[in-house]
């Protein structure tokens, strides 16, 4: 398992260090020698050539002068073009001892390797300007683009802004940054490497599982064994929209789960008969005691907004005491009639919202949202006492104490349904006896692996959430190959 952290918790982490005894030149120092190490791959990967570093007045262009320096003076042809015309202490007295080409514009000869050190963490505004020109022209150079700590106008959130280097690589100092990972990060920053420089994490960050985390809540099964042993998972959907109903329950049987239960309108009923054979298939009148006894219990997909589901909502979160997985127009329902009802709940509660469906139940901007999915998160979720599934290109899963981001996923899950494959994933996990949050960050992670093998085979346009389902069990194998 890996951990990411935000740039402010970075920024503590560098202060910490600092007043620990690391003077913050010696922390220059490791960073440069980190970043020299890539560009002198990368420069071999490109069979020679040159590198041209694209320094601001900031620590971040102090690492690029340290790195341009050392490969300087270990005789490779690099040079710096900086325009800044103010510079941090350090930056000054490092580009002081740098003593290779300087450049003060920007030169139309091509380079091999382009290094992006302009801005690093402390970017919170809009980039315009000379340096807006600077990124453009590390853009379009055609060069291998490697940034150091964050692609410049990659903001916390990984929202990149209007202005963003686009990065074939990226080294990130001392610890794995969450903007890398979230949002717009996954496609600006390239490969990620962080680089260990002797600044110590001393704060809980958000977890970044891997496949061996995910292997561990798909042991071994005994022989020894029969459908009682893996949790009775229930699908309550259908209504508004009848796909979402059997796609939830097809997942479901796709995930261990010894049981999967699927209760539609009975209206739906005719039209489900045969669907799905392997799911016990019943009309839903009202809540019971068959219902109430399902280990896990999924509620929502397709079900459409209406004062009656808030009603069943209420009901669940009263007299059920298994693990609750609200999603889709059981959300919209809430945020329509009132967040107050999750303040009390017998049963364990999950909420897998996208972001529109999150700013509708905390009463925010989308916008918002997306500047901070980690805190936002977070505290909605330490506020009702449930685990929150964000959903996004990199999903955040949160319980209010501990937070994750899932690392896996692809485009080809940019359709409608998929949100219900991952509801029908996760009930059938919770079946298992597996606990909210790390049932969440298996699912996740499942339904991102099952989309990248889909889109694999495939590719990104074609497949349909029938094509996740189908390749569940590829991606719970691959689990056990990596």
């Amino acid at each position: 398992m890996k951990f990411a952290y935000g740039n402010q918790q970075m920024r503590r982490f560098d202060a910490a260090a600092i007043a620990g005894g690391t003077p913050s030149l010696t922390l220059m120092e490791r960073a440069g020698e980190a970043l020299a190490d890539a560009v002198r791959a990368a420069l071999s990967r490109a069979r020679g050539g040159d590198a041209l570093f694209v320094c601001g007045g900031g620590n971040n262009g102090g690492d690029g002068f340290v790195a341009a320096r050392i490969l300087h003076e270990a005789g490779e042809d690099v040079a710096v073009l900086c325009t800044a015309k103010a510079f941090s202490s350090d930056c000054a007295a490092v580009k002081a001892k740098y003593k290779g080409e300087l450049l003060c514009r920007i030169p139309r000869r091509r380079y091999a390797v382009i290094v992006d050190c302009l801005f690093g963490t402390g970017l919170s505004r809009a980039i315009e300007g000379e340096d807006a020109a600077l990124v453009s022209f590390i853009n379009g150079s055609g060069a291998y683009v490697v940034a150091c700590d964050l692609p410049s106008g990659l903001k916390e959130g990984g929202i990149a802004g209007e202005m963003c280097v686009r990065a074939d690589e990226t080294v990130t100092m001392g610890q794995l940054k969450q903007a890398l990972l979230l949002s717009d990060g996954a496609d600006v920053c390239g490969a990620i490497r962080t680089a260990p420089i002797g600044i110590d994490a001393d704060e809980a960050g958000a977890e970044v599982w891997e496949d061996g985390d995910v292997r561990a809540f798909f042991p071994k099964r005994r022989s020894n064994t029969h459908k009682g042993s893996y949790g009775a998972a229930c699908i309550l959907a259908g209504g508004a929209y009848s796909g979402a109903a059997f796609l939830a329950a097809g997942a479901c049987l796709k995930s261990g789960a010894g049981y999967t239960k699927l209760c539609v309108t009975q209206e739906l009923y005719p039209h489900a008969v045969g669907r799905l054979p392997a799911a016990i298939l019943r009309a839903f009148k009202a809540l019971d005691g068959d219902i109430l006894a399902c280990d896990a219990v999924a509620a929502g997909m397709g079900s459409g907004v209406s004062e009656k589901l808030y009603v069943h909502i209420a009901e669940l979160l009263t007299n059920y005491t298994g693990t609750l997985v609200l999603d889709a127009d059981a959300l919209n329902t809430i945020a329509a009639y009132g967040t107050e009802v999750l303040a009390r709940h017998a049963c364990s509660v999950v909420l897998t919202p996208h972001p529109k469906e999150f700013s509708r139940l905390a009463e925010c901007s989308v916008g918002e949202v997306l500047a901070d999915p980690v805190g936002m998160a977070r505290a909605f979720a330490a506020r009702f006492g449930v685990t929150v599934v964000l959903k996004n290109n990199r999903s955040v899963i949160a319980d209010g104490t501990r937070v994750a981001i899932n690392p896996t996923g692809s485009p080809a899950l940019a359709k409608g349904g998929s949100g219900d494959v991952l509801s029908g994933i996760l009930a059938g996990t919770c079946a298992r006896g597996v606990p909210p949050f790390e049932a969440a960050c298996v699912a996740s992670y499942l339904l991102g692996r099952s989309g990248e093998i889909a889109a694999h085979e495939l590719g990104e346009y074609a497949p349909d959430p029938t094509d996740v389902i189908a390749r569940i069990p590829q991606a719970i194998l691959s689990l056990e190959r990596n």
